[in-house]
């Protein structure tokens, strides 16, 4: 027992230095930027018409009926990152109802294919249940749940967590509906608020692990390459993207197994080969 407790110690004091550089930098750019006001006054080089945020528009449109509340500033997001699922047979489940008008927003934004799971620990939000919505019933931070969800729900599509907003309900979610997402599919999580947020450190996490390196110098006869073998996390996940109140994870089309950057052209500078 002493043993063992003395071992875990030495292991603590060899982290300690690792852990206090990392926080240290956390703190550095969370301070250096916080009141950096300046550049944010930069104005644009130039804008481009676009096409119509549909989803803002039917938000904007909708005057009575089931209510909706989202901050302006997510429709955006939302055009980016969902725009290429329209139309399509796509699987859509959101996390939090409250009073059903983004449910039969996403089902008119995809089209007739579309299906829609909603979630929520309010059993009276079944009443939102229709044709081409499904409304499942439960505790998002219950892992039970979420295992009895999987075993009724094909895989995702898109999975949009705006249930209870609490780190621990966000966490547990993400952890199970992650892996049940389709390849190609974006997992968005809104209203993560407030700093520190424990959520918010979860994802910055995975973001961190985006960048292992493990990396070998592999040369052929045709040319020389440098070849980093892709971790599990960098193999299923494409890219985070973090915005004003909102994490986004997307998930890789195709499985990727090696990152790699292979060397173009003759004339090299002798410093760095």
């Amino acid at each position: 027992m002493f043993k063992r407790t003395a071992s875990r110690f030495r292991s603590l004091l060899y982290l300690a230095p690792i852990f206090r550089k990392q926080l240290g930098a956390v703190w550095r750019g969370y301070k250096h930027w916080r009141h950096h006001h300046e550049w944010s006054r930069l104005s644009p080089i130039g804008s481009s018409p676009s096409d119509e945020n549909l989803l803002l528009k039917y938000f904007n449109d909708h005057k009575e009926g089931p209510g909706i509340w989202k901050f302006n500033h997510y429709f955006e997001i939302y055009e980016r990152h969902f725009g290429r699922f329209r139309g399509k047979e796509v699987h859509v489940m959101e996390i939090g109802i409250y009073s059903g008008g983004s449910l039969e927003m996403w089902r008119e934004y995809f089209g007739p294919l579309c299906k829609v799971y909603g979630v929520d620990i309010e059993p009276s939000c079944k009443a939102y249940e229709s044709e081409s919505v499904r409304v499942l019933i439960g505790d998002q931070a219950d892992r039970n749940f979420w295992q009895r969800v999987k075993q009724e729900v094909p895989v995702l599509d898109i999975v949009i967590d705006d249930g209870g907003h609490l780190a621990e309900q966000q966490i547990v979610t993400l952890e199970e509906l992650l892996p049940h997402l389709r390849a190609g599919g974006v997992y968005l999580c809104e209203d993560v608020v407030r700093v520190p947020n424990e959520f918010s450190s979860y994802v910055h996490g995975l973001a961190q692990n985006l960048n292992t390196f493990d990396a070998e110098q592999n040369v052929d006869e045709n040319e020389r390459r440098q070849v980093c073998k892709a971790s599990p996390l960098q193999s299923a996940i494409g890219s985070i993207h973090l915005y004003p109140f909102v994490a986004l994870i997307q998930r890789s089309v195709e499985p990727i197994l090696e990152l790699v950057a292979p060397k173009r052209g003759t004339q090299w500078e002798p410093f760095l080969k």
